[in-house]
């Protein structure tokens, strides 16, 4: 039996791994949680667990105009704890350290139109403040390793599953209302967290230290998860090519527009050759995914 201790208390992730273990590991992995919300965990001893695995950080940032407080606290939480958790963990004697990292680090979404697929000889390059906080820490914890000390990093591209926040459920919201929505023909990566629950499991169980690159076994098309959505939840939402040039146009406008609509129709997909593994954790495709999340 493995002990493990989720440094980061309420998460998404957190909570649902937690359960996933529990559930369905529950003879091979213990968990428990710490606050990191003040600096109380600094005395809780590390060195009774197996693995520590770090989900405390800051996400679904508004990268606009914000003043320097808020850059330097997204530095304070997604690298500057990140690496202190760590620098705990090995000194106090545990055996693996298991990061979510985020394939933010490789930058922003291609814009409408391009494709952007990262593979294993992509370089990271964060676009923005925010991932370039998180690729701090994935390099960070990554040189802490050593033969006593494995450092497993993930770089998940988009998570999402039921009570999930960010871009999914704005998503589903239109998909539940809307009578029509583009057709625009783009691939992204995904991951559905129960897949991901079950990768962490595996990836703890025999304790392999690296870079990981987890997503669903198809792409997603944002059209197409759309039209699933409504599907599943009762709605009838019919994609046309016709209202594509809607999307072209927003996409043109500078500013928040364009972001907001290269970040729903832009591409940015891992190869899929980099997230073969030797053992097998996706759970759900994407129909039985939604109808988890919808369900």
């Amino acid at each position: 039996m493995k002990k493990v201790l989720i440094t980061g208390a309420n998460s998404y992730i957190g909570v649902s791994f937690e359960n996933w273990a529990r559930t369905h590991y529950g003879d091979q992995l213990s968990v428990d949680t710490v606050d990191m919300m003040d600096k109380s965990w600094k005395s809780k001893d590390f060195s009774i667990y197996d693995i520590i695995f770090h989900v405390a950080g800051l996400a679904h940032v508004d990268v606009g105009k914000v003043d320097a407080d808020t850059k330097k606290h997204y530095y304070d939480v997604n690298t500057k704890l990140a690496m202190e958790a760590a620098q705990k963990a090995k000194n106090e004697g545990v055996r693996q350290f298991v990061f979510m990292s985020s394939v933010i680090v490789y930058g922003d979404s291609a814009p409408y139109g391009r494709q952007k697929i990262i593979d294993m000889s992509t370089k990271p390059s964060p676009a923005n403040y925010y991932g370039d906080s998180k690729w701090k820490a994935d390099k960070g914890v990554r040189k802490m390793a050593c033969d006593h000390f494995t450092v497993t990093v993930l770089r998940p591209p988009m998570i999402y599953g039921k009570g999930s926040k960010g871009n999914y459920p704005a998503l589903a919201s239109m998909a539940k209302k809307l009578p029509f929505f583009p057709d625009i023909r783009n691939e992204r990566s995904m991951l559905f967290i129960d897949n991901l629950c079950e990768f962490l499991c595996q990836v703890m169980i025999c304790g392999e230290g690296g870079v990981f690159f987890p997503q669903n076994r198809e792409y997603t098309r944002t059209s197409e998860m759309v039209k699933l959505i409504g599907e599943i939840s009762g709605h009838k939402v019919r994609v046309s090519r016709f209202w594509n040039w809607v999307v072209k146009l927003a996409g043109l406008i500078p500013g928040r527009i364009s972001g907001l609509a290269n970040k729903a129709f832009g591409n940015l997909s891992y190869d899929q050759s980099m997230s073969r593994y030797d053992f097998d954790y996706i759970v759900a495709d994407l129909r039985t995914s939604i109808e988890r999340t919808e369900g």
